[in-house]
């Protein structure tokens, strides 16, 4: 649990307090907390209902059980990226899109940082969805019992979901820690229960038909787009922690956190997919359990939904900063929870969600691919080792490159967003060389394309700073 120190040992840094922190580098005096923090942060927020979805996916794209198990579980493995990626906060003490103009200039940077905090946006608005559509099914519940509420489920839902949300996220770090730790008992616990009544009805046979290039490549790309998106954040929950604070144990942690809940939860929404119809995973889902355990489980999916988006919305608040306006942390997260709600309301009453949330997941890995692979390239370069005064300096700072841009990272970045788009296989793009590729969607390399562009171009003049 996240302890209630005194403000002589934390700074602003407190449970149940609005913190004062932004993006402004953490002094040492107020460092706190240790790496098994990162565990408990990364494994409740990833005990969300997305991941089922995610699983229940990669059946329909034509894959068997077993096959989409190991789709599942090598997304899980992607958590040590996100892991070791925490080490930069560590380091400089600041968010990670702040250490990311090392790698693109301090105005290079904001174009990247745009398009992160719009996709940030995004999974909060997928997440909040979600949870709204949980109370849709316990309307039906309550349909039986001769009261139904109608919209008016959903709007209440969301409500309930976006205030959850944003009073956790406004409180700041420590609260988003101590929140993300004990809902991840309660969550654990019912998310267990699913998968003792889903797994052992799972039709482990395999399809007649094979899923071929395309069904695998989309598999692949909608499982990792979740871990993925999280590259912006790494260091936004680890720049309070001491400096002492070991690669390894920091990776470990990390890793094993968001590993074991969307792995559990993947290979859920793969046995609940080979069962019913997921066409519509909250019904099911839902029609596989008991009656007794339904509310439950519908609260279970709520409460996934506000462990995620309690994450995305608090880095989003950070990201505001970095894109230069003028306001305090708490008061940016009003501007981020404002679109959410927005969003929400379209997703809810305008569009179809499940074809929106595949064209989501499917487009956003052409940002999210190119950009890690830069950033974790350039962290790679210096061996994590920044000049903290540059990253938050202006002309004449050491990561101004050539008038705000390093050329290097965006030549990189553009060049691996490139391959993405002209390899994406989705429902509002498709690449032209998806076709002569046998249908296989290769955005997930826009990564590995990135980071050896921006190698090549920068690896004689990007070095580790000197302490």
């Amino acid at each position: 649990m996240v302890q209630m120190e005194t403000a002589a040992d934390v700074g602003r840094d407190q449970v149940f307090r609005v913190e004062g922190h932004g993006i402004d580098p953490i002094p040492d005096a107020e460092r706190h907390g240790s790496a098994k923090d990162v565990f408990w942060l990364w494994f409740g927020s990833n005990l969300t209902f997305t991941y089922v979805i995610n699983g229940a996916l990669a059946v329909a794209f034509g894959l068997s059980f077993w096959q989409a198990t190991a789709v599942v579980v090598i997304g899980g493995l992607s958590f040590f990226v996100i892991g070791a990626a925490g080490l930069s906060g560590v380091r400089t003490g600041t968010a990670t899109l702040v250490i990311s103009r090392a790698a693109f200039g301090v105005r290079g940077n904001w174009p990247a940082g745009l398009l992160n905090w719009v996709v940030s946006i995004g999974y909060t608005i997928v997440n909040t969805v979600v949870g709204t559509l949980a109370l849709d099914a316990l309307d039906a519940l309550f349909a039986d019992l001769g009261w139904s509420a109608g919209h008016a489920s959903r709007a209440l839902a969301l409500f309930v979901t976006l205030a959850l949300t944003f009073a956790v996220a406004l409180w700041g770090h420590a609260t988003v820690q101590f929140a993300e730790r004990w809902m991840a008992y309660a969550l654990a616990l019912g998310f267990a229960g699913l998968l003792v009544f889903v797994l052992p009805g799972a039709d482990t046979a395999a399809p007649a038909a094979g899923p071929g290039a395309a069904g695998w490549s989309l598999a692949f790309v909608v499982m990792l787009a979740g871990p993925f998106s999280y590259l912006p954040m790494p260091a936004d929950y680890t720049r309070y922690l001491p400096r002492t604070t070991s690669l390894k144990a920091l990776t470990w942690s990390g890793a094993l956190g968001g590993f074991l809940s969307s792995v559990a939860l993947g290979v859920a929404g793969v046995a609940a997919a080979t069962q019913a119809d997921m066409t519509d995973a909250v019904a099911g889902a839902e029609g596989l359990l008991p009656g007794w355990f339904q509310p439950l489980f519908l609260a279970l999916i709520l409460g996934g939904s506000v462990t995620n988006s309690i994450i995305t919305l608090y880095s989003s608040s950070l990201n505001l900063q970095v894109l230069g306006i003028p306001w305090s942390r708490a008061r940016a997260i009003v501007i981020s929870a404002a679109v959410t709600a927005l969003g929400s309301l379209g997703a809810l009453f305008l569009t179809d969600f499940t074809t929106s949330l595949l064209a989501f997941l499917s487009l956003l890995i052409i940002v999210f691919a190119p950009w890690g692979g830069v950033f974790l390239a350039d962290m790679v370069l210096r061996r994590c080792a920044y000049d903290s005064d540059a990253l938050h300096a202006g002309p004449g700072g050491g990561y101004w490159y050539r008038s705000g841009w390093h050329p290097a990272g965006i030549v990189a970045l553009l060049v691996g967003m490139l391959f993405a788009a002209l390899t994406c296989d989705s429902e509002l793009w498709t690449g032209p060389l998806v076709a002569p590729l046998g249908g296989a969607d290769l955005t997930l390399l826009g990564a590995a394309v990135s980071a050896i562009v921006y190698v090549l171009l920068a690896r004689r003049s990007v070095t580790p700073a000197r302490p």
